[in-house]
């Protein structure tokens, strides 16, 4: 399996690779947040409290969930690079970090834009705001360490050792509402409490993000791919190739 595992890392393979998924993943997050973004907006029925303001969900929820998702994923990542000496994880973790904070500021935007007419604040220090917060300038934190060590043997693992770091704000998201007294809406059970006309839509869009993470990711990747081996022999083959096309 490991020696898989290391033929699939192959930076040429992994290009192709890439390239093969990117169509099925972008037209998978096409229909995704199509199909969820249109029946949530158009079609899901009001909350009995909120009102139409409750499909901001469709925004914020997704974009929540993936904020969490894609940093336990870079950690993954860097955790298998530092492990197991695999070159190509350390390229994984650059390339999903732009996404990751993409995604976590739209939950932090979106979440304010919710929280106005709820809390009648835009912002409040409370605990899963502010440790949202702390994840986005973690993203960031990658994203600039990882760009200002020129050195890419040394960038790599530096970026790995701030997201393994990092995961301890993890489980501080997750359980905030519930270890300390917020204002934000405590844990929701999906499956029971959200009614079912809300939840199918929900879970479109919860689709639809995950696969256009999916897509933006892989093609980063491709282009990082490019950037740190532009001077071997299959990337000089393959500009000779779109350019004489």
């Amino acid at each position: 399996m490991w020696k898989g595992l290391h033929q699939l890392a192959r930076p040429e393979k992994l290009y192709y690779l890439c390239g093969y998924c990117i169509p099925w993943s972008g037209a998978a997050a096409i229909i995704g947040l199509s199909v969820g973004w249109v029946w949530g907006f158009c079609f899901a029925p009001q909350d009995y409290q909120q009102g139409d303001t409750v499909r901001i969900m469709y925004l914020h929820v997704p974009a929540a969930i993936l904020s969490i998702g894609i940093y336990v994923s870079m950690a993954i990542a860097a955790f298998t690079g530092l492990v197991w000496q695999i070159k190509m994880s350390d390229t994984v973790v650059a390339a999903m970090a732009p996404a990751g904070a993409t995604f976590t500021f739209i939950a932090l935007a979106t979440g304010a834009a919710w929280g106005k007419p709820m809390r009648g604040t835009w912002w409040i220090w409370d605990a899963r705001l502010t440790s949202e917060l702390v994840l986005l300038f973690l993203y960031l934190g990658v994203i600039a360490l990882y760009h200002a060590v020129t050195d890419r043997k040394m960038a790599g693992p530096a970026a790995a050792i701030l997201v393994l770091v990092g995961v301890v704000n993890i489980p501080i998201i997750h359980y905030s509402v519930s270890w300390w007294n917020t204002l934000h809406q405590g844990s929701t059970n999906m499956q029971q409490t959200i009614d079912p006309l809300m939840r199918s839509p929900l879970r479109w869009a919860i689709f639809g993000y995950l696969c256009c993470f999916i897509t933006l990711t892989l093609m980063r990747l491709r282009n990082l791919i490019l950037m740190q081996e532009r001077l071997r022999p299959w990337v000089a083959e393959l500009i000779n190739k779109a350019l004489f096309r």
